[in-house]
């Protein structure tokens, strides 16, 4: 925009950090807008850019190459950080087939790609931008740019025609969804309800009797160590009286147990302890609640620097002040209060006990909300570099003339994941508010998207306005649609999964809160909501990865 160098004096960076600015805020007041219900949010930016570079402005491009690049960065690598302590959890258990269901979804999006170019000429580069729009993954458009710049340098034309590519699907990416959704639920109405597996396990309290004669007379640390599963003794009823039990307390036959366990270990404590009593609260026997009179519960948070990356069970807390952790939760997710748990910066722990000694334990954990306020800036910059440098490292492929790279997208996304799951272990506090990580990653991608609006959006209607840009439209509906579709009515059948589970699975697999947000309001309960979260995480690392791989592969 000369005119801003002109009449302003701007310098070409200020001139490219007032248009992006302006962009942004445009882009993100008509993100407000609804159309049947359904708000694209900040993907405005991106139109509100595409429509800057078509009215004629132009920036500096070494600062918008930048910009973006940055942006992207940002993005991908907080977004590491939230996703990574759950990440690996996600890969477990009740996840498994959840996430294998996610992967089905990418994979068959990805293997219409080679058949799609044969059929219809459109390139692999182009395809791959359709892609990105189609299930609504802007990082996996940036990640398959680096991959595209790698292996032909300065092409910005084609680079450019993958962004338009993603504008024009990227609309329908978020209906077809929808209608998906929409029409597995007509599907599983006209049909009797599977049995429904439940997205990954949240913690279970079921009461044991013990009547297995190889635990009596063991201390429940002994027992522990016996069993190959995670589970918490939270009360013991003996000779007509409740006690929260400590890990040197010895069972006796006939004893009576209240245990916090996964879902998925029930069956497997059952057989540790023997029989298990139905659950019943309200039986005159046990009144599992007698000595709740005598006992607070609190939650406390961990927020003492050496407290992270340490064992649970190295803090010998139930033993030293009589208390009992009963649960704790890591960014949204309820985790069995195992000794081997490693406590991280942030953890929120359910503490029952005597008010002393509940409080006792709070100061040893730290407690100190205000501490969490001010995230640790050096594990995001020092992240961001060693992402940065993880993505420029060569990796050489069998069969493939180039080595792949794994690009500012790939390379930060994987650090902030490692990060954010094993930074504690080396006393790294990786830890930021739900509200700061959520900021960090809405400038980035907002960024992102406007500089990458403007640098593609001086032929976007004309691409758009003719038959080709029909073309377009036709393949992101049918890369939304159908592997979504395939998989939506192949799970009830093969996972044994219900309608809710498998609306938040197909969500979570595209991206698509907007989605997500529809399948709420459909069922009662957060089932979608749960399986979005268990298979987000590992989705959002394959779109990212893939994309570099099938361009370094077919382009």
């Amino acid at each position: 925009m000369k005119v801003l160098q002109d009449a302003l004096g701007f310098t070409p960076v200020m001139e490219a950090v007032a248009v992006i600015a302006l962009v942004a805020a445009a882009g993100l007041c008509m993100g407000r807008i609804r159309l049947a219900g359904v708000s694209l949010g900040i993907t405005f930016v991106f139109f509100a850019g595409i429509a800057a570079g078509h009215a004629g402005v132009v920036v500096d491009g070494g600062a918008l190459a930048f910009a973006q690049s940055f942006g992207l960065v940002l993005f991908v690598y907080t977004l590491g950080l939230q996703v990574g302590p759950g990440f690996f959890s996600s890969l477990r258990k009740g996840g498994v087939k959840l996430n294998l269901a996610a992967v089905a979804v990418i994979m068959l999006g990805l293997a219409m790609t080679p058949v799609l170019h044969l059929l219809t000429g459109v390139s692999i580069p182009n395809l791959m931008g359709l892609m990105s729009g189609a299930v609504t993954n802007t990082p996996m458009l940036g990640a398959a740019q680096q991959a595209l710049l790698q292996l032909r340098p300065g092409d910005g034309q084609e680079m450019a025609q993958m962004a338009l590519a993603c504008a024009v699907a990227y609309p329908l990416g978020v209906v077809g969804v929808i209608w998906t959704v929409a029409i597995m639920r007509k599907v599983s109405l006209k049909k009797a309800p599977p049995t429904s597996e439940q997205p990954p396990a949240r913690p279970s309290v079921t009461e044991y009797e013990v009547v297995n004669p190889a635990v009596f007379d063991k201390s429940i640390r002994d027992v522990m160590t016996l069993a190959d599963r995670h589970f918490v003794i939270s009360r013991l009823w003996r000779d007509g009286k409740v006690v929260i039990p400590a890990s040197d307390t010895l069972l006796r036959k006939d004893d009576h147990l209240l245990v916090i366990s996964e879902t998925a270990d029930v069956d497997s404590v059952k057989l540790l302890f023997g029989e298990m009593e139905a659950r019943d609260w309200n039986r005159e026997d046990i009144d599992w609640n007698a000595i709740d009179s005598h006992l607070i519960s609190r939650r406390i948070v961990v927020t003492r620097s050496r407290i992270n990356g340490a064992r649970l069970g190295s803090l010998r807390l139930r033993n030293l002040y009589g208390i009992n952790i009963t649960r704790v939760n890591r960014a949204g997710i309820d985790l069995v209060a195992s000794p081997n748990l490693r406590l991280q910066m942030g953890d929120k722990l359910t503490i029952v006990g005597e008010a002393p000694s509940v409080n006792n334990a709070g100061r040893i954990l730290g407690d100190e909300v205000k501490r969490l306020a001010s995230p640790n800036l050096f594990a995001i910059f020092i992240g961001v570099f060693l992402g940065v440098l993880l993505g420029g490292l060569p990796l050489y492929l069998p069969g493939m003339s180039a080595p792949v790279r794994l690009g500012i997208a790939g390379g930060p996304i994987v650090v902030g994941i490692l990060m954010g799951a094993f930074g504690p272990r080396f006393h790294v506090a990786t830890y930021t508010t739900q509200s700061a990580n959520l900021m960090l990653r809405q400038l980035g991608i907002v960024i992102y998207l406007a500089c990458l609006g403007i640098a593609s959006g001086a032929h976007f209607f004309e691409t758009v306005f003719r038959p080709e840009g029909a073309l377009w439209v036709a393949l992101g509906l049918a890369m939304t649609m159908l592997p979504a579709l395939a998989v939506g009515l192949a799970a009830p059948v093969l996972l044994k999964t219900g309608y809710a589970v498998n609306a938040g699975m197909l969500c979570g697999s595209m991206a698509n809160p907007m989605a997500l947000t529809y399948a709420n309001t459909t069922v009662e309960g957060d089932e979608p909501s749960a399986a979005y979260a268990t298979v987000y995480p590992l989705s959002m690392f394959l779109r990212v990865i893939t994309a570099q791989v099938m361009i370094m592969l077919l382009a």
